[in-house]
């Protein structure tokens, strides 16, 4: 799943490169990036790709009264080993036992667990891999060739997802594609819109990856890509159909950043910060595309109200980090979020459910029941991806740390 903390900053940095020569730059060799506080660098291959992260190798953390059973699944998620390469991890669901389950000799940049059997697939090299959920079997099953440094966009294989079934991968690479696990084949069913501007400059018109499925395998979320923004659309696998979002009303809504209802009728958007689009939260119909704001953080709002990580859980209580602000007239970046629960319209019984103040999360995996979350919490204000991962209950117990460094984190089987 990717954050939207950086995008404004990205996409800033696209506009002005745009106006120099190239608009999406030249990304920086792995061996260039000093460490994860490094900024990440100003281009589009960041929205489809994460950094690798630079912290220790994975160690449990220290003891701690831990149940048989802290987590209701194993928790997968990104880090680096001890060459410095970002690898795919697992956390058992005692809380503490981490297995490392590929071994690349390039970062890993992206992946997905099938809920079916816990397969792993993943992109290094600019392949995709799978591996069975014991890290075995290991085969490169698609191949994207060399990536077009002056254009990445053009080649760059990302943001693989499996199907609830486990039978299809989908993934982008000049567009929407299909893998079948069963026959190994794989077919593009929609094209990326380019524009050649010459010189060796092209343009992304619209560009496809995707993002989740519903629950059921039919509708796949998938982000729009462009060099000034992003948005979402609905995507049916069984026909074709696209449904693409109205009335985003200045929201930003899109790399992943959401949370599904257990029917996949509703999504629920959220951003904390406002400048390039407004901050507040958004619910999508996504059998139409209608787009209703919940709450608004802007230039001409006062107070601010921002949010971030929602999660509809199976009551139909709406959770998420939440803030209301003195609208300070700029751009508002990390504020200070508490988490909270209200019904699903975003305000009726709106409840704070813990003290603390979240300024420094940059994702959030929610327990399926909703009865707590894992928050990657960054070390400090530069840092924009992952970060340590501890566990908060929503009934207000102590939190549990789990992990020094998680980025990229999702649940498995």
């Amino acid at each position: 799943m990717q954050n939207k903390n950086t995008l404004f900053g990205i996409l800033a940095a696209i506009l002005l490169a745009l106006a120099c020569a190239n608009p999406l730059g030249t990304p920086v060799p792995q061996d260039e990036f000093p460490n994860v506080e490094t900024v990440v660098a100003a281009t589009l291959s960041a929205l489809t790709a994460t950094l690798p992260p630079d912290a220790a190798p994975q160690t449990p953390p220290a003891p701690v009264d831990f149940a048989p059973s802290l987590l209701p699944r194993s928790m997968y998620f990104l880090a680096n080993d001890a060459a410095q390469f970002a690898q795919v991890f697992r956390l058992e669901r005692d809380g503490r036992t981490i297995t490392q389950l590929t071994s690349e000799p390039a970062k890993v940049t992206e992946y997905d667990v099938s809920l079916a059997d816990g397969s792993v697939v993943f992109v290094s090299n600019n392949q995709l891999i799978l591996i069975s959920a014991d890290g075995s079997n290991r085969r490169a099953i698609f191949d994207g060739g060399a990536v077009d440094e002056n254009n990445p966009f053009l080649t760059r294989v990302n943001s693989p997802v499996f199907s609830p079934n486990g039978e299809t991968i989908a993934f982008g690479h000049k567009g929407l594609n299909f893998y079948s696990v069963a026959s190994g084949q794989s077919n593009r069913v929609l094209e990326d819109s380019l524009d050649d501007a010459g010189g060796g400059l092209v343009i992304p018109r619209e560009l496809y990856w995707p993002e989740t499925y519903s629950a059921d395998g039919g509708k796949l979320i998938i982000t729009l890509g462009y060099y000034e923004g992003a948005s979402s659309a609905i995507y049916y696998p069984n026909g074709g159909g696209l449904v693409r979002l109205a009335n985003e009303q200045r929201g930003i809504i899109c790399c992943g950043d959401y949370s599904l209802s257990a029917d996949g009728s509703a999504l629920y958007a959220a951003s904390p910060t406002f400048g390039m689009f407004s901050a507040g939260m958004w619910r999508v119909d996504t059998n139409n595309g209608n787009v209703t704001a919940l709450l608004l953080g802007d230039f001409d709002t006062n107070p601010a109200e921002v949010a971030d990580n929602p999660f509809i859980a199976p009551d139909g209580q709406l959770y998420y980090f939440h803030a209301s602000i003195p609208n300070p007239g700029d751009m508002i970046n990390r504020p200070a979020l508490q988490l909270v629960r209200s019904a699903a319209d975003g305000t009726t019984g709106r409840t704070v459910l813990r003290p603390e103040t979240f300024a420094l999360m940059n994702e959030a995996l929610w327990a399926p029941d909703a009865s707590f979350v894992i928050v990657a919490n960054a070390p400090n204000e530069q840092v924009y991806f992952g970060g340590a991962a501890q566990l908060y209950y929503t009934d207000g117990r102590p939190m549990i740390p789990l992990a020094p460094y998680a980025e990229s984190m999702k649940w498995g089987p």
